[in-house]
């Protein structure tokens, strides 16, 4: 049976996932921010777990970053 998240953990999994990722690139958050459309605050925001990209953003994170979305959201298989 998969293991069920409270918010707040899943608001951390994704925040720590993204910035793994984009430590992993050696993009900076200027890059990262042009390339998805949002502002440099807003990827700060997704870092630190105030906020969480749409849908859309999150697949064009993921495209720039070369990595899935399974990965940031830790969907296991």
């Amino acid at each position: 049976m998969p293991r069920s998240f409270g918010n707040e953990e899943l608001r951390r999994i994704i925040s720590d996932n993204i910035r793994d990722e984009i430590v992993t690139s050696g993009k900076t958050r200027s890059e990262i921010a042009k390339a998805i459309g949002v502002s440099m605050p807003t990827v700060s925001q997704y870092l630190s777990g105030r906020a969480q990209p749409s849908l859309a953003t999150l697949s064009r994170l993921c495209s720039f970053l070369g990595c899935s979305a399974d990965t940031i959201l830790n969907v296991e298989k």
